[in-house]
């Protein structure tokens, strides 16, 4: 019997809400029971919309406008990998979701995925045993093709490229030997371009690549068929390269910025345009020079060697009776022989002089009367001098500047007039003067190099400030508040349903609280409370009743409008049924 009245008493608890959700079913008519459905049906449906908007949000794009190749490639990488995926509005970029991007991408280049619409050198590990020849080199151009393409795809502005390569055949023939040639197509981002440096270097990349590939013999075109190659500054076309260039334009923005600095503080910032020319020599010049003087100045005669030689000799003749006695040889002579002097040193007065009667030459001292007839005497000397030479070795250094033109427009001074509306006044003569003097200290001003200067003063023009694109056209704006209404409407339908919709038909199901009291209730006790004090001389007629009862209405509905509202709902509901 106990465990009977167990299970009856747990069947009643369980049986209880259910009766409790019947009997609040039952307060609500058929209208209120399909607005009740309908409510729940679209808080479900909003609820749910909510959360795919809120999903997709965490999606980021992986791969953008790839080719159709390996876009199928990548979906199908992707399938494997059973990593989810989805396509932009325009199909043209692939989304995974946020916190899987990175890992993705790598798991995407270990299988060489995207390849860029172009085959590199992988064609050369698959081929075949015993391909011909034109085949291989087919291959081998086509691979070559394929990685100067994503060479070339991977600068900043250059969203695709494609390479084609002319290689003619070897001749051995010098005169009908052709060089090869290039032509890169270009897809650009949009809103960038390409300067003529990057012109440049993309032409020596490809020429670089080719054994016996000129640089100038690269063409470049972009998707709308320009010709990049030709499009050169002025001093790419007189044979400087971009080094060079850009030499030229740091030095003339350097002078540029030193006369603006100087003339800041004196006419006020953005009242002086300042422009610069520079005409720099990048010749590279050697030149060697050697030059001989002539030493005839007796203080700088310089004397190399010296070399004096003196001879005498005579010739013996007849003399006397002849005879025996007469051809006898001459006696010899008396003085020694000594060897020759050593010359005076510098600063001696000279030689002595000779002896009376006697003969001094060659060294040889003798008597006159013992020397025979006719004497033969010689004298010769060499002097060899120093010769003066002078070699000079001059390299002339790169990158000096040889001219320099400066143009300097300076702002008309601004002033207020007598009926106080702005006007401009020229500067006076000595202002623009010293204007002057200071951009010629400021920007090395050389006559002797030519250099030009030119000083305007003249009224600016007003340049209308651009401020960019309005915050209403902004995109990045626009896209904001849509997704802020999109929320937001999201937001207000279900606040709606649930506040206007839900709320009242579940106080319609719940029914009133215990301690509250009904309008007629209340209605009834006021009145039983003022006929209670009112006395029993005055009794009100049937008007004075009705005003009554209707002024504690009014103010019964304007202190609780929602319980007269559920309880006029009931009234309206009851007669329906």
């Amino acid at each position: 019997m106990a465990a009977a009245g167990t299970e009856t008493t747990e069947t009643a608890v369980a049986s209880a809400p259910l009766d409790r959700a019947r009997a609040a079913l039952a307060r609500l008519d058929n209208r209120q029971k399909v607005i009740l459905m309908v409510a729940i049906a679209a808080l479900v449906a909003l609820l749910v919309a909510a959360g795919t908007l809120l999903r997709q949000s965490e999606f980021r794009i992986l791969f953008s406008n790839v080719g159709e190749r390996d876009g199928g490639a990548i979906i199908a990488a992707l399938e494997q990998m059973n990593v989810p995926f989805r396509f932009n509005d325009s199909g043209s970029a692939i989304l995974v979701p946020a916190a899987r991007v990175h890992d993705v991408r790598l798991r995407l280049a270990s299988q060489g995925l995207p390849r860029g619409g172009a085959v590199g050198f992988e064609l050369m590990e698959s081929q075949k045993f015993g391909i011909s020849q034109f085949a291989e080199q087919l291959n081998y151009q086509r691979g070559l093709e394929g990685e100067l393409s994503r060479t070339v795809q991977s600068i900043a502005a250059v969203e695709a490229a494609r390479v084609h390569l002319a290689i003619p055949k070897p001749s051995v023939f010098m005169r009908e030997e052709l060089k090869p040639s290039a032509s890169v197509m270009l897809r650009l981002y949009p809103g960038r371009s390409l300067d003529g440096a990057q012109i440049a270097g993309i032409q020596n990349l490809v020429a670089a690549s080719v054994p016996q590939l000129a640089a100038s013999s690269v063409t470049l075109l972009d998707q709308n068929g320009t010709l990049l190659s030709q499009m050169k500054s002025k001093l790419l076309e007189a044979g400087l390269d971009p080094t060079q260039v850009k030499y030229v334009n740091e030095i003339e923005a350097s002078i540029i910025k030193r006369i603006e600095d100087i003339l800041t503080p004196i006419v006020g910032a953005g009242n002086a345009r300042v422009q610069i020319a520079a005409d720099i020599d990048f010749s590279q010049s050697e030149h060697t020079a050697e030059t001989h003087r002539p030493n005839t100045t007796p203080p700088e005669i310089s004397i190399r060697s010296q070399q004096t030689n003196e001879t005498a000799s005579t010739s013996p003749t007849a003399q006397g009776v002849p005879g025996a006695l007469s051809n006898q040889p001459p006696v010899p002579a008396t003085a020694p022989l000594t060897q020759p002097p050593v010359p005076p040193a510098a600063g001696a007065t000279g030689a002595a002089p000779p002896t009376p009667g006697q003969i001094n030459a060659a060294g040889v001292q003798a008597p006159i009367a013992s020397v025979g007839q006719p004497l033969n005497t010689s004298k010769s000397s060499t002097i060899n001098y120093e010769v003066d030479r002078t070699i000079r070795h001059v390299r002339q250094s790169v990158g000096t500047i040889r001219r320099l033109s400066a143009a300097v427009v300076v702002n008309q001074r601004k002033d207020t007039a007598k009926d106080g509306k702005s006007i401009s006044k020229p500067l006076p003569d000595a202002e623009l003067k010293q204007i002057s003097d200071l951009v010629k200290e400021a920007m090395g001003f050389s006559k002797e190099r030519g250099d030009t200067i030119s000083v305007a003063n003249a009224p600016f023009t007003a340049i209308e400030k651009d401020d960019g694109v309005p915050l209403w056209r902004d995109p990045e704006t626009v896209s904001l508040t849509k997704e802020l209404v999109k929320y937001g409407v999201i937001a207000a339908i279900i606040a709606y349903l649930l506040l206007g919709v839900v709320r009242p038909l579940v106080r319609t199901m719940v029914g009133p609280p215990a301690g509250e009291k009904t309008l007629g209730s209340q209605i009834d006790v006021h009145a039983e409370e003022e006929g209670e004090g009112a006395g029993i001389e005055h009794v009100p007629t049937a008007s004075e009743l009705l005003e009554r009862k209707l002024a504690e209405v009014r103010a019964i509905a304007q202190q609780d409008p929602q319980a007269v509202a559920n309880i006029i709902k009931e009234w309206t509901g009851a007669n329906a049924g």
